[in-house]
Order: structure tokens, then sequence, then C-alpha cells
């Protein structure tokens, strides 16, 4: 059985708490026999800054890079609002983003049928909802430059940030959402805005040739952006895979999050390019919400979305399928038992803490393999 290397980074605030219901299902696998896992830990975000001055340390950093796979937690909090910008908690992440070399953001949207009452819209346009936004993540307008704000001779300010994209940034991304769209219904959208912007028109160009050239076989169908906001809260379930740029992965992941009742109920996962001798991609798991200093510490956070995000590993980086759908199984079927956390909970609920909401996917989890 070949050992895999994965590198935990909890983090602060509910970071280490939620971390911990992981450790206990990776625990389970192992003395199960089911994998072998080996775990490192290190420090993150503003507990990394109290240790070592920077939101990530050079050792830390090198072990990200030898890892199978990396688990972050959250980061930030009140208590580092006035450190330098360049050693800021978030600063962590990013540069994990960076040097790992993670360009696709996979953010996927499930609405569990237990929970289709929390959306903001009608159970029936959102229970079943399983959608998976793939968003380019280390290009477009985010890094684009120029990026400055300049005081003209008239006195005036202007700023300016430049939505930049090659082909083969656009090629890359792209062959992701493909690669994943055979593994579900077979069908793509692609976002973007070829009506008004011309990095619009080369995404469309290039997405379009990959999609005819080597995917011949998926579904690809084109939506501007704006357009596309507008149908995920009109009828999200026509989507399967949706790919888009940067900036309208950053604002349709948001919208598609909240179609499901709860930002803090939903896993994600950053991927780099495939080594060209292994086939492997250096991956990032991490839940979508952020630290929560407000209950850390208290019991009160959900670990769903952590737990999520391992089986996001278990899927995309270990090839464990079953696992990965059994754990998600077990989650759902806690979930349709009425147990909640505080975050998710409805009159008649059976309200637990951190805890007892990781024991309790934990024992469905363990009926399901067996």
């Amino acid at each position: 059985m070949t050992t895999k290397n994965l590198f935990l980074l909890p983090g602060d605030g509910i970071g280490p708490e939620i971390m911990a219901e992981v450790k206990a299902v990776i625990g389970f696998i192992n003395e199960a026999g089911l994998a072998d896992f080996q775990t490192d830990e290190g420090l993150v975000g503003g507990c990394a800054y109290d240790a070592h001055g920077r939101a990530i340390s050079e050792e830390d950093m090198a072990k990200a890079l030898a890892a199978d796979a990396v688990l972050f937690g959250a980061v930030g909090g009140p208590k580092w609002d006035a450190v330098p910008y360049d050693v800021r908690p978030e600063a962590g992440l990013l540069r994990l983003r960076k040097d790992l070399g993670l360009f696709a953001n996979l953010r996927p949207a499930i609405c569990y049928p237990a929970l289709a009452a929390a959306s903001s819209l009608k159970p029936e346009v959102v229970e079943g909802l399983d959608i998976l936004i793939v968003r380019e993540l280390t290009g477009g307008v985010y890094f684009g430059e120029p990026k400055e704000i300049v005081t003209l001779e008239n006195g005036q300010r202007r700023a300016v940030d430049t939505q930049l994209y090659t082909t083969g940034e656009i090629e890359r991304i792209a062959r992701v959402a493909f690669d994943l769209a055979r593994t579900r219904s077979g069908r793509v959208a692609s976002a973007e805005k070829r009506n008004v912007m011309k990095s619009g028109v080369l995404w469309n160009q290039v997405v379009t040739k990959v999609g005819a050239d080597e995917y011949p076989e998926i579904k690809l169908e084109h939506v501007l952006a704006d357009n596309c906001a507008m149908q995920l809260v009109r009828w999200p379930k026509q989507y399967d895979v949706i790919v888009c740029d940067n900036l309208f992965g950053d604002i349709l992941s948001d919208v598609a999050a909240m179609l499901t009742g709860s930002l803090g109920m939903l896993p994600s996962a950053s991927l780099g390019a495939p080594d060209p001798a292994t086939g492997t991609r250096r991956a990032l798991y991490e839940p979508v919400h952020g630290s929560a200093p407000d209950i850390a510490g208290q019991g009160l956070a959900n670990p769903i979305a952590m737990l999520g995000s391992f089986a996001m590993a278990l899927r995309y980086s270990f090839g464990l399928i079953d696992l990965a759908e059994k754990l998600d199984a077990a989650i759902a079927e806690v979930l349709d038992s009425g147990t909640r956390t505080k975050d998710i909970a409805s009159e008649g609920s059976n309200v637990v803490s951190t805890t007892e909401m990781g024991a309790a996917i934990l024992k469905a989890f363990k009926a399901k393999v067996g």
C-alpha cells in the first residue's frame, strides 16, 4: 500500500477545531487499513506570524511543496488587522497558491435535500443541486499589469487594473473543466463577457477550440457571465460544470454557494498542472468559509466543509473515489437525521457541538465502509 503524504495547516480561529474532525477520520482510515496516510502539521496565517513573523515559514512551505496534498483550515482575525500587508494572515494562502502553482479552483455547490429549506430560493429550485464551478486562479484582472492608482496632471486620480490572459492559460483551465465533465454529466458552460471584453473574445475562441479538438463528446455552451449569474438564481440546476476566469469565477462561485443556504457548508480544491512524469497534481483543499474568530473555541463550528474538503482530496489527489463517495454519503445521512450544528439548525433539529457532529459523521462513515 503506497503511503500518501498529507500536510495539514489548520490555521487560525475555528481552523484547529474543524481540522481535528478530519484527523479523526484519517486515523480511522489508517487503523482500518483502508489507506496509509502519513500526516504532518504546520502553521499558517496569524499563528504563523506570531511564531515566525510571517504568514508561513520557509520550513512549512517546503513541507507543502513536498506533500501529495495540503489540507488547509482558515486564516485571519482581528488580532492581526494591524500587521504589515505583506505578512498579513491571508498572505500565507496566497503564497501557497503561487508557489504550488495552483491555477484551477474547484468550488462545488451542493444542496443537501435536508437543507433545501435553508436556501433563500424555493426548495424545488435548489433541492438536489450539484454544480461545480471551475475558476482560473492565477491570471486575469487580479494579477495583470499595470495595476496602479496614479495622479494625473489635472489633479484627478486614475485607477487601472489590467485583464490579461494568454492562450495557454485558457487552454489549461478549459482542460480541467472538460476532464471533470467526463466524470459527471458531460456538460460544460463557459462564462465570459465576449460582448464587451477582448479577453472574453479570446476566452470564447480558445475554449471552443479545446472542446472541439480534444473533447468532442462533451456538450459545450457559452453564456455571458452576467446572464450566468441571473440563471444561477433563476434555475441553477440547468448547469453542471461552469468554467470561468478569475474575476467572474470569484463572483459566480459566491452566488452559487449561497444557493445552498450556507456558505459554511462548502468545500473547495485548488489544483496545479499535472506532473509530466507521474500525472499527479499539486493540490490544496480548504473550506470556503473563514476563520470565524467570534465562535472559535466554543464548540460551535460546523466541520462539514472541512470534512468535504478532505473528501475532495480523497477523490482528486488520491484516487480513493469509493471512500470519497462514502464520506459524502455519511455527511448527507447525518443531515437527514436532523443532526445540526448551530449555524444550520432549524426548529426540531438535534443541535450538536463541533465534536459531536464530527463523531456522528465518522460513525456513519464507519458503517458505510464496513
